[in-house]
């Protein structure tokens, strides 16, 4: 097994009617459980790395984890393919340093631009990209909600017809769209919905087979919350994307789905439990290896029912 770019994944997943999950990767702990779940439910799988992420750990030290990863699963006899990718790339020259530093895909989110510097932004993270085998992610609209340096008071509907001319120009091998979906924890205040004649729309006026993405897609499961609040946190009024609307899209055309605060969820519901239960314990092994169970746990959930991608490795 090596690092591999998403093409073949998603030339799949779009035949198939399934979608691959990206989890955003922070530490030792998160790569471990979601590479152990993928393996479990031998399944693809994108790890996902923020700007906040590669500022936190360093590019090089989330490089040599995932080497890590994959020396141990190729050890084990496990074959699943393996992205790792760029989340929300804010210059050319991060995505630059990424494709140069080893990653096999980048997202260059110029979705803040004015459509046509965004297309010139992108077109020259493309032409760099493609002369190396990289795989470029674009995006199109804007996403309500904060994460890290990415954040909008509004959402900004992806244009069809805009989306069109986007990917001609750009020639980007995969959109990121605004159909509903918001970053963060808080998603919706009242009823949850996306925009599937949107999605239909866009899927039908693309090239055939044109892999489409979503962002801010956790669904912030109640367990997480109920557990986080229950020992001590405050993030009461959370509310994600109910599961069975990310399911729906990854049978359409969406062949990639972000997953982030759920996974942050699920690791701070799990120390916060094991905290107050054993308060006298301070050995950080103690606390991460639970809390990596958690992670592993959750990935292989959201693998099985919300990707639809278990047994597609």
């Amino acid at each position: 097994m090596a690092l591999v770019a998403p093409k073949e994944m998603f030339l799949r997943a779009y035949r198939e009617g399934y979608a691959v999950g990206a989890f955003n990767v922070n530490n030792m702990e998160i790569v471990q459980g979601i590479m152990g779940a993928a393996a479990q439910e031998k399944s693809p799988v994108i790890l996902q790395v923020s700007s906040g992420a590669r500022a936190y750990a360093g590019q090089v030290y989330i490089m040599k984890l995932v080497e890590a990863a994959i020396i141990e699963a190729n050890n084990a006899g496990v074959d699943i393919p393996v992205c790792v990718h760029l989340d929300h790339g804010p210059t050319f020259e991060m995505c630059r340093d990424c494709i140069d530093g080893g990653f096999t895909s980048v997202m260059i989110d110029g979705s803040h631009l004015p459509f046509e510097e965004n297309i010139a932004v992108t077109k020259k993270v493309v032409d760099y990209a493609h002369e190396r085998g990289v795989w470029v992610e674009a995006e199109l609209g804007k996403l309500a909600g904060i994460e890290e340096h990415v954040q909008s008071a509004d959402h900004v509907y992806t244009d069809p017809k805009e989306a069109v001319e986007f990917v001609s120009q750009t020639g980007c091998d995969s959109l990121a769209v605004a159909i509903g979906t918001s970053h963060g924890a808080y998603k919706f205040k009242g009823e949850a919905k996306l925009d599937f004649p949107r999605l239909e729309e866009i899927t039908k006026l693309l090239p055939a087979g044109y892999p489409l993405v979503l962002h801010g897609s956790s669904s912030v499961p109640t367990e997480f919350v109920d557990m986080c609040n229950t020992y001590g946190g405050q993030v009461s009024g959370a509310k994600g994307i109910p599961e069975e609307m990310l399911r729906k899209a990854a049978g359409m055309s969406v062949c990639k789905i972000n997953v982030d605060t759920d996974i942050r969820l699920a690791l701070t519901a799990s120390i916060r439990k094991f905290f107050t239960e054993k308060p006298s314990e301070f050995d950080p092994r103690s606390y991460l290896k639970p809390a990596r169970e958690a992670v592993k746990n959750m990935v292989a959930h959201k693998i099985r029912e919300v990707m639809g991608s278990s047994g597609k490795a």
